[in-house]
């Protein structure tokens, strides 16, 4: 397998479960301004769609969108118990949280990258943000995870919630998620991807 990814990206959250499953693959850095990649390609020939991540399958098949990756590989490895089977309540759970990451946080924090955004516009999206972070402290209260145990949902949450620094926004507003942050960034996986993103070669 072939995992496209860009460092700060969404691509952090497969990354990382490749890494929690200790599966083989290669790790291929994206330039997400001239989309060509660290092999000499043209990275919207792999993903049309020209953003990562993309994970390229040994037959050839191409998967993309993050949330969708992230069920894949674990139904692939169910022994790990990174999902709960499909068609359990436990997997409605999880893809429950899966669609409030990408729907609510992840879309709702991407328009904080521009840094051109005005600041009327920019304190709307943060506004926002916030009521979104204050829920999910509520409904986690002291869980060590989103699930009974660390899920693909946790890799997900992790990597959108890393983006807060970037944003200039200071996480201890929310000792909850500064907490659960700093738990997950203790697994050896995760310390694992967040090496290898920091050293791969820029195409």
């Amino acid at each position: 397998m072939k995992l496209y990814f860009a460092p700060m990206a969404c691509s952090l959250a497969p990354h990382i479960i490749l890494r929690e499953l200790g599966v083989p693959f290669e790790l291929i850095r994206v330039n997400n301004q001239t989309k060509r990649t660290a092999d000499r390609q043209d990275f919207r020939d792999i993903n049309p769609k020209g953003y990562v991540a993309a994970l390229v399958l040994d037959n050839g098949q191409v998967l993309s969108e993050g949330p969708v990756i992230l069920q894949y590989l674990a139904d692939q490895h169910p022994e790990a118990g990174l999902a709960p089977a499909n068609g359990t309540w436990e997997r409605v759970r999880l893809q429950e949280w899966l669609n409030f990451i990408t729907a609510e946080l992840h879309a709702g924090s991407a328009p904080l990258f521009n840094r051109a955004l005005p600041l009327e516009a920019r304190t709307w999206f943060e506004a926002r943000l916030f009521m979104r972070l204050d829920y999910l402290v509520q409904v986690m209260g002291d869980g060590a995870f989103l699930m009974p145990s660390f899920s693909v949902a946790d890799a997900y949450l992790f990597t959108v919630l890393r983006w807060l620094a970037v944003f200039d926004i200071d996480i201890a507003r929310w000792p909850v998620l500064q907490r659960y942050v700093q738990r997950i960034e203790q697994r050896p996986a995760v310390q694992s991807a967040l090496a290898a993103e920091a050293t791969t070669s820029v195409p």
